[in-house]
């Protein structure tokens, strides 16, 4: 297991990834990590519905950039509205963001296990909500 890993541990997160076979190996990671996947959502709507519910208790959101040929950007706004932490994974690169999001922490696909881990600590273990 990465050394770092216990640093993550507990942290409520939220999937949105279109592909079914990345989604559970990001899903796989993320429980290896010690993180609680509370949701993963594969297309806009579902992303929404979950960013929406301010009873979900997040502590952050990994992010595909292009569910199914829709951006996912209204989904990031609604999480950084509520406060959450976000982050990209896109095979599209950092010139594919949006210039509004260009600032959002991204990990280019495909991924290590590692890289993942380095983002998150970054980007989201500081941001606990407990």
């Amino acid at each position: 297991m990465m050394t770092q890993a216990a640093s993550l541990h507990g942290l409520r997160l939220l999937v949105v990834e279109d592909e079914t076979l990345v989604a559970m190996m990001l899903e796989v990671m993320l429980e290896g990590f010690g993180c609680d996947v509370v949701g993963v959502a594969g297309t806009v709507k579902r992303g929404l519905a979950y960013a929406s519910d301010e009873s979900l208790n997040l502590d952050g959101a990994i992010l595909d950039v292009n569910l199914g040929g829709e951006e996912v950007y209204p989904i990031a706004q609604r999480l950084t509205d509520r406060g959450v932490p976000i982050v990209f994974c896109t095979g599209y690169g950092l010139k594919g963001l949006s210039p509004s999001f260009a600032h959002i922490p991204t990990l280019a696909k495909p991924y290590l296990a590692e890289d993942l881990e380095g983002l998150l600590l970054s980007a989201l273990a500081s941001h606990r909500s407990h």
